[in-house]
């Protein structure tokens, strides 16, 4: 009884403060997931008032958390939708990983942590949060905005791409065979082909399944459906954000629009769990002895980030404004980078690389919802600044004569 107690008093003193902290971004006009972020620093490892009894549940609330980002991202857009723009955005995902995984490698290579590490810390700069980016999106409004479908291409691009580097890594570090390795690589990407292929030729049949004019018929089905197959996928190796991404996508018209509706709130709440969990699980006094290269780091790849988001608006017929948003909106690292330093640690790798992962993602994720917003206006801002400075100056004209002058030529000339 008394462990239910303390764990009932810490989850609702979470739920409080989330609540609060939601009400004061709000009125400050700003994204609420730092102040998430730093309210699990103070509550996690080595914080102000660490939490226990309700960390385990708390953990499972972040999973579903992301399941629910993902899913609810894929109920704004169609199979088709997603083919068209996998077709025509995957140039940008080519060079969205030339861009950001280099870095990382690089910058592994530069502090003597061997090829593994590289390979490891490559995957950590180069995925993009889509959890992060699909509040952020939800927080500003800009989900029908005309850059936002080649935001999600990329994330998309770059889920997908988590069914093949999450088993080759996974293999590196285990040091497995090559007829192992490749026989989960198989594995995985033959189910993400699997439930890809579902949600393009059967949506219409798995939107009629679902369809229910009961809400709460219709609330249980599509979140049993979405956990069971976010569960199946990471159990064969795929990311259970690309099933649950993939069931979103596969569902179409009034199911859509109504489950839209009634996942919402569950949304709101879990995804603030995910992110407090996230901070739940880092320790600050770790972060300081690898804080410059972390930092370095970010600095870098949030200007890749932005790059890569520019160029892919660009090349889709994005207004320039809109191009700065893209790739502001695309720092932000999180869930995929967290998984990926979390297998490098339990694997025994360089000790100082989990601290440095930690500290990277902290870093963007909090400044990630800063980018989004900003950086089309301090780009612009900036370009309209050179402008000023480089347009030629107006010749000046010459002083009008004094009043007193004025008068005695008016008097001469009568």
């Amino acid at each position: 009884m008394h462990s239910s107690a303390v764990f009932l008093i810490e989850f609702g003193a979470i739920i409080l403060a989330l609540g609060l902290l939601g009400r004061l971004a709000a009125r400050l006009r700003f994204s609420p997931i730092p102040l998430y972020l730093l309210a699990g620093l103070a509550f996690g490892e080595g914080g102000l008032l660490p939490l226990g009894a309700s960390e385990e549940f708390v953990a499972i609330g972040a999973e579903i958390g992301v399941i629910l980002l993902l899913l609810m991202l894929g109920l704004e857009y169609t199979a088709g939708d997603l083919v068209s723009n996998l077709k025509t955005q995957y140039p940008a995902g080519l060079v969205d990983f030339a861009l950001n995984a280099v870095p990382g490698a690089v910058m592994a290579l530069l502090l003597g942590w061997g090829p593994i590490a590289a390979v490891v810390l490559a995957g950590i700069t180069w995925i993009s949060s889509s959890g992060v980016i699909a509040k952020v999106l939800g927080d500003l409004g800009r989900i029908g905005n005309r850059e936002t479908p080649v935001i999600l291409s990329i994330l998309v691009l770059e889920d997908l791409s988590m069914a093949v580097y999450l088993p080759l890594v996974t293999a590196l570090l285990a040091g497995t065979g090559f007829v192992a390795g490749g026989i989960t690589l198989a594995i995985a990407l033959g189910v993400a082909g699997l439930v890809l292929l579902l949600a393009v030729r059967f949506g219409r049949v798995i939107s009629r399944f679902v369809s229910s004019d009961d809400p709460e018929k219709l609330l249980l089905v599509v979140l049993g459906l979405t956990l069971l197959v976010a569960g199946l996928a990471q159990q064969l190796q795929v990311s259970a954000a690309v099933g649950a991404f993939l069931v979103g996508i596969a569902l179409s018209g009034e199911v859509a629009e109504g489950a839209h509706n009634l996942l919402a709130p569950l949304r709101d709440l879990f995804a603030a769990v995910f992110f407090v969990f996230f901070g739940l699980h880092t320790d600050p006094a770790s972060i300081p002895p690898v804080l410059l290269p972390a930092l370095a780091l970010a600095v870098v790849t949030a200007l890749t980030k932005i790059a890569t988001g520019y160029w892919a608006a660009r090349r889709a017929g994005v207004s320039v404004r809109g191009r700065w948003r893209a790739g502001g909106t695309l720092v932000a690292r999180g869930e995929f980078s967290v998984v990926i330093a979390g297998l490098a640690v339990t694997s025994g790798i360089d000790s100082r690389l989990g601290p440095l992962a930690t500290a990277y993602v902290l870093i963007l994720v909090v400044v990630g919802p800063l980018t989004a917003r900003y950086t089309d206006q301090i780009a612009l801002g900036i370009a309209k600044w050179r402008r000023a400075r480089t347009a030629p100056a107006e010749p000046a004209a010459e002083p009008s004569a004094p009043a007193e002058v004025r008068d005695q030529d008016a008097v001469g000339r009568s």
